[in-house]
């Protein structure tokens, strides 16, 4: 991840306007993000695409955020991608950015919607945590994978990765994402028989962390947002993020030797550190001064700019 959370994205300026398939809301530190199409059961559209990607850029130029719930509206998480296309709702054959999938990788194939979501999320410098209120299927539930902790409600009985039984592939990086969190044996399972599992299942399979009652879920989420984050120095949250989620593919112990390394030389000679001192011996709470917008060192110099 670039410093300062800088991205590149092949994007128009017509979908960059005001959201209208999310919602936004921030409470105390706490930002809130709504797929808001409830009465597709908040299927995944091109347009939520881009509007996700937006909205997390918002996050994290926001230093007044310090951590993010993604959850939906209405009885469903995400039905995942919206099919009103019929048979040919998958082929991506003469489409544009609007339906998602506007840049080509190598070769001229287009790329993939959810995954440039995933991708965006992976590389937040705030804390995701997900809320999943309802069913959720597809990009439905592979949108879920970067986020850092999920709780689900009692009310998801019909969760899959059902791509197999719709003729394509997993999708969203989810075949990066879904055995680092489950294992491989799980994760082949689900994928390959495409089946629907509730959400006792998906707490067992360490999926969720935790099924709640549809009532309490928000207020779980938020109160697990406050906890990561309320006592934390916020550019030490934005880099730990980093560094965990980076290390999940290294190749050697050497390379998180090397990123630690440049984080505590960085961090050690910050206004943050020395605030964090003194308010630990003075035995007061700490008021970390650094801002992610502002301050943020770059963890990772050798690797590309990411395009979303």
């Amino acid at each position: 991840m670039p410093a300062g959370g800088a991205t590149t994205r092949t994007t128009t300026d017509e979908l960059r306007v005001s959201y209208e398939q999310i919602l936004y809301d921030l409470a105390d530190g706490v930002a809130t993000i709504t797929l808001n199409r409830p009465d597709n059961l908040n299927a995944f559209t091109g347009r939520m695409m881009w509007e996700l990607l937006e909205v997390l850029d918002e996050v994290d130029a926001d230093d007044d955020v310090r951590a993010v719930i993604v959850t939906g509206a209405g009885r469903a998480f995400c039905a995942g991608a919206d099919l009103s296309a019929g048979a040919g709702t998958f082929d991506a054959r003469g489409r544009g950015p609007d339906v998602g999938v506007g840049g080509d990788e190598e070769g001229g194939v287009p790329r993939d919607g959810g995954g440039r979501v995933t991708l965006r999320m992976f590389d937040c410098l705030k804390p995701v945590i997900g809320a999943i209120n309802g069913n959720a299927v597809g990009v439905g539930m592979t949108m879920q994978l970067p986020m850092d902790v999920r709780l689900v409600s009692t009310a998801a009985t019909k969760l899959g990765f059902v791509f197999a039984r719709r003729g394509i592939t997993p999708e969203a990086c989810s075949s990066w994402f879904l055995p680092r969190i489950v294992g491989i044996s799980q994760a082949m399972e689900w994928v390959a028989s495409g089946r629907l599992f509730d959400a006792a299942e998906g707490v067992a399979a360490g999926l969720y962390r935790r099924a709640y009652e549809p009532e309490d879920l928000l207020p779980a989420a938020r109160a697990l947002a406050v906890s990561m984050t309320e006592s934390s120095a916020p550019v030490s949250v934005a880099l730990s993020r980093q560094l965990l989620w980076r290390m999940l593919g290294a190749a050697h112990p050497m390379e998180a030797h090397r990123a630690d390394s440049r984080g505590i030389h960085s961090r050690g000679q910050s206004a943050d550190t020395r605030e964090g001192v003194a308010s630990f011996l003075e035995k007061r709470s700490p008021t970390f001064p650094d801002k992610v917008s502002a301050d943020l060192p770059d963890l990772f110099p050798d690797s590309p700019a990411p395009t979303y």
